[in-house]
């Protein structure tokens, strides 16, 4: 039994797996960073589904796509090709878990099929699972066409990391847009995966980079160049990531500037200590020569730290647990702590949620902590208790579930 060999090592995990097993559910939606196991639990979950007969065929959706170019290798245009990369991509994932001969076994067979995605027009898939991965590569006009054919007795699972294309600057994200599509299907269950599901330790180290590269590509305004040149002048051995003022969003939601910094100083780790000076001396001349109140912290994928400098509750850090998760940061809190969170009708968290927008094009949701909902358990439940671990509150007014 190829998954019970295969142990969640999160609670993000484990509830995938949990949504795997809930067959009541004929669409499931997996979005996270790559290296928290979409891949691995999704296809395992097929491969045993078709080895005990629970559907007839198994069909995996996979880009194969030109890292360089980000043209997609198809059938039509390199067959022998694409079925080896492809078939490679199956034993990378499952080599642990699989003898490849049995892989290969199950592609002659028929029963599991790898395709592009781009010739399903016509077709109909009864008594199928469809597993369509890095679905951020994937077309929506090709999503939408997968969804259709789906027959009777047939399941569909989407896996994409929306984080890549979030921090890259994608316009128009389809994969975002289809997960909040998903949220309100009644026969479709959303996973959200974050930073703290990644068992890669590589992956881990490549968003990381990709976050550092989405900061210190981000357009200063005047005033933060200059304050970074103020700052490099007092703390020249600092590695600064960027700069971002915030004292006009605070003004905007009524936050003084004895609870917020104006500047916002994102460093390198190991940096914050030459950034700040042995006795505070540096930080000191920099706040003295702009006249006003410097905050700094470390870049780091441990995101308290970011509320932590930015919100206007100086503890409510201590009772947050942060994510990154598709297209937002995530903050878990206990709900009798989700009113000092909030603020006086939600203007600190959208105050948050614009800091956090204009430094990483961001939103923030808040996910109170309460009673687990597990997928197996009635629609009607799973929404009063705020769609599962899963299935998140948005954080701002302006964009929070009923």
């Amino acid at each position: 039994m190829i998954l019970e060999s295969v142990k969640p090592q999160s609670d993000g995990q484990k509830r995938l797996l949990e949504a795997l097993k809930a067959e009541s559910y004929s669409i499931v939606g997996v979005f996270g960073p790559t290296g928290s196991g979409k891949s691995l639990f999704s296809l395992a979950y097929g491969i045993e589904s078709i080895s005990n007969n629970k559907f007839k065929r198994f069909v995996v959706v996979k880009p194969v796509i030109d890292v360089v170019t980000g043209r997609e290798l198809t059938l039509a245009e390199a067959s022998e090709e694409y079925t080896k990369l492809a078939s490679e991509y199956l034993s990378d994932v499952l080599g642990s878990f699989i003898d490849p001969p049995k892989i290969l076994e199950l592609l002659k067979s028929g029963k599991l099929l790898l395709t592009d995605g781009h010739y399903l027009k016509g077709r109909t898939f009864d008594e199928t699972l469809i597993f369509i991965d890095d679905a951020q590569h994937v077309r929506l006009e090709i999503l939408l066409e997968v969804i259709v054919r789906l027959g009777v007795r047939s399941r569909l699972i989407i896996a994409a990391d929306p984080i890549f294309q979030t921090l890259r600057g994608t316009q128009h994200d389809h994969i975002s847009t289809l997960r909040e599509i998903l949220l309100s299907e009644p026969n479709a269950y959303v996973v959200d995966l974050g930073i703290e599901d990644i068992v890669r330790e590589g992956a881990k180290t490549g968003v990381r980079f990709l976050l550092e590269y989405a900061l210190r590509s981000r357009k200063l305004q005047e005033s933060e160049a200059k304050a970074l040149q103020v700052i490099k002048m007092h703390s020249p051995d600092a590695d600064v990531v960027t700069v971002v003022e915030i004292e006009e969003i605070a003004k905007k939601y009524g936050i003084s500037l004895d609870h917020v910094p104006k500047y916002l100083v994102i460093v390198k780790p190991g940096h914050l200590g030459r950034l700040v000076g042995r006795g505070g001396e540096r930080i000191s001349a920099i706040e003295k020569e702009l006249g006003s109140r410097v905050r700094g912290v470390e870049l780091d994928l441990d995101l308290n730290s970011y509320i932590r400098s930015v919100h206007p509750v100086s503890w409510i850090w201590k009772r947050t647990k942060v994510n990154l998760m598709g297209s937002y940061l995530a903050i878990r809190i206990e709900s009798e702590n989700l009113g000092p969170l909030m603020g006086q009708k939600g203007s600190y968290i959208r105050f948050l949620e614009e800091v956090t927008m204009k430094l990483m094009g961001l939103g923030v949701k808040v996910i109170p902590v309460s009673e687990k909902t597990e997928p197996g358990r009635s629609r009607k439940k799973a929404r009063k208790s705020s769609r599962a671990e899963g299935q998140e509150q948005p954080g701002s007014s302006a964009d929070r579930q009923t």
